[in-house]
């Protein structure tokens, strides 16, 4: 492929009939399909990633409050990326160049190390492990710290997903049933900080039983999640035609739900964000969910996307 496509090299896995892409740049995941059929709202080689498209979320996933936190008694100013709400967004790694290794035809690792620099002194490396299986798609990530002194990380990952209807062609998030195995949301303020948590009971964000989602806007973050015996957390998303199981080890308390609201005509609610997190917005601060590295420690955890498709050749 294309080495000077906005998103840098490619590397596409194959497993039987489905095909994955990640990207050099942010060692992100680029386009999913099983028999032809989108499983994301990816992007175009000739695009870069728009709205966080399949892109990897570190050291921090969501929002720090301007930018700002204290940690070890100093005080930090990271660079305010989301202007309008006046916050420092989605980590540092999304638009660095990862190194991409093939293990095999459906397996591949994207690594980076993030340097010490202003608003963040910590040396982090991170890598992410992408299998295709019979199963589905699994995404390992993993965070070590390489420098002399403790470090905050946390982590997430931002795949839009779809579904196709009965005709086979992607439908809207208003046409999905979704199903979120949450005690908890957290509420938020108008810059999206979360301000506290209350029960799901009672209140438009309870996902626990299958549900169409009609008109719900969400950019909602649920915790408290029930978990199989395996550990693993499991949103789904149905539609006429088929069904997506979105999976999250115990390593992300966490899962943010986003409908895409805000955007424009053309791309306003035309796919649903599901967003594995280790911590929610502003953890840096709130503490909630964040990892402390010490020198030479590491964590990291798996999540994964299983589709069922009743169309045509699209059996994962």
């Amino acid at each position: 492929m294309d080495t000077t496509a906005p998103s840098g090299h490619q590397l596409e896995l194959v497993h039987g009939e489905s095909r994955a892409v990640i990207t050099e740049v942010g060692g992100g995941l680029r386009d999913y399909r099983v028999g032809g059929i989108p499983v994301l709202d990816g992007y175009d080689t000739g695009e870069m990633a728009s709205r966080g498209r399949g892109q990897l979320l570190l050291p921090w996933p969501n929002r720090v409050d301007g930018g700002r936190y204290t940690f070890g008694g100093t005080e930090h100013q990271l660079p305010v990326n989301e202007v309008a709400l006046g916050n420092a967004s989605h980590g540092l790694t999304r638009w660095l160049g990862w190194n991409l290794h093939r293990l095999d035809e459906g397996t591949a690792r994207a690594e980076v190390v993030l340097r010490a620099q202003s608003g963040y002194p910590f040396t982090v490396a991170f890598s992410a492990l992408y299998s295709l299986a019979e199963g589905g798609l699994t995404v390992t990530l993993t965070a070590t710290n390489l420098g002399a002194q403790a470090a905050p990380v946390g982590m997430g990952a931002h795949p839009y997903f779809v579904l196709p209807g009965a005709d086979g062609a992607p439908v809207r998030a208003d046409d999905l049933t979704v199903t979120v195995p949450a005690e908890t949301h957290l509420l938020v303020n108008g810059r999206l900080i979360p301000t506290g948590a209350q029960p799901v009971a009672g209140s438009p964000f309870d996902l626990r039983q299958p549900r169409r989602l009609g008109g719900l806007a969400l950019d909602t973050c649920f915790t408290d999640l029930a978990r199989a015996g395996s550990g693993r957390a499991e949103v789904t998303l149905t539609a006429a035609g088929g069904t997506l199981t979105i999976w999250q080890d115990e390593t992300w308390p966490y899962v943010q739900l986003f409908t895409g609201d805000s955007f424009g005509p053309g791309q306003r609610r035309r796919s649903i964000a599901v967003e594995p997190m280790t911590c929610p917005a502003n953890a840096f601060n709130s503490g909630d969910g964040l990892r402390v590295l010490e020198p030479g420690e590491s964590f990291g955890g798996s999540w994964g996307v299983v589709p069922r498709f009743a169309v045509r050749g699209s059996a994962a």
